[in-house]
């Protein structure tokens, strides 16, 4: 070898040596201060207990303090922005929700990517939703939702937390799939939209477990259908959607920690380590499954492909429904 080329190769196993070790160094040496968490919905919600509990533990392993921040508003939109134009440090996370992808879908402009302005690190949980009516309604089945919205198209109406919701989204799906048309109508929120069932003012609603289940267990509500894959762990004797006759139907929210695009793969890396240990820890298994979901971590790109993949079906959802763009 003349000297030239060993002066290249001396360079190049020198360079890959500094890689190699000073990779995991800046991974040890991270964080070097507290860690940001920001949600985008009301303090004290789901979102935000989420972000809290899953804080504590993290924080304990990394060694710093873990601050969750709410900044709410416009679907959760305004912490997603806030996060994709923080530092790509690892000292600003999301606690991103299904409605993170809902709006990818829904809004015309965003001043962010929903999926390339993000490095994805783990999800967290996964839950269902209920469909819900009074105690005493003449539905006492999903089967007899889709027996009367089909001999009345239109007739039959659902209520959920808004346009655009999550929840919104998840009807028009299922008026798709179970070949119905059924009439959606907004309410402001989770709230009231059970204030309106209770009222009588709908049939019947779409919304999470934590928000009817006291008014289920007091016997004013019953639910006719979980919207998952599975029977959801809390009524275990209420059937999905699924196996009453609308087959392959699946819609779960979800919840998961990002940092903007650019943070370094040992960092995201370390996060998702430190994510899914804290999944394991009992309090933190009980706690999610109370909210109505349960602890379910992930790689990094398996939650990149779902958030992809989601997006790609509500896009479809949004176009065949004529939702308008916000």
């Amino acid at each position: 070898m003349d000297r030239r080329h060993f002066m290249t190769a001396a360079a190049a196993a020198a360079a890959a040596a500094a890689t190699a070790t000073s990779t995991p160094t800046w991974a040890q040496a991270y964080p070097d201060r507290p860690i940001k968490i920001l949600q985008g919905f009301a303090p004290g919600g789901n979102a935000d207990a989420i972000a809290r509990l899953i804080g504590v533990e993290i924080g304990k392993s990394l060694g710093q303090p873990v601050v969750v921040e709410a900044q709410a508003g416009a679907g959760g939109t305004i912490a997603s922005a806030a996060v994709a134009r923080a530092k790509p440090d690892g000292h600003t996370l999301l606690l991103a929700t299904g409605g993170h992808v809902v709006a990818g879908a829904l809004y015309n402009t965003l001043p962010y990517q929903t999926v390339n302005s993000f490095e994805t690190i783990s999800t967290l949980t996964y839950f269902s939703f209920l469909i819900v009516t009074q105690a005493d309604s003449k539905f006492r089945s999903f089967k007899d939702v889709v027996a009367a919205a089909t001999s009345a198209p239109g007739a039959v109406a659902y209520g959920t937390a808004g346009i655009g919701s999550t929840h919104h989204l998840a009807g028009e799906l299922l008026a798709k799939m179970a070949g119905v048309k059924m009439l959606h109508v907004p309410y402001r929120g989770d709230a009231a939209s059970l204030t309106a069932l209770l009222a009588g003012d709908v049939p019947f609603i779409i919304a999470p477990p934590t928000a009817v289940l006291p008014n289920i267990k007091a016997g004013k509500l019953r639910a006719l259908a979980a919207t998952g894959p599975q029977r959801w762990p809390g009524l275990p004797d209420v059937p999905t959607v699924s196996e009453q006759g609308v087959a392959g139907y699946d819609v779960r929210s979800w919840a998961g920690l990002m940092a903007p695009a650019g943070t370094p793969r040992a960092v995201i890396d370390r996060l998702n380590a430190e994510t899914l240990k804290a999944l394991q820890q009992p309090n933190v298994k009980t706690r999610l499954e109370d909210i109505g979901g349960g602890a379910q971590g992930s790689t990094p790109d398996e939650m990149r492909n779902m958030i992809t993949s989601e997006l790609s079906r509500w896009v479809q959802v949004v176009a065949d429904a004529k939702i308008p763009k916000q």
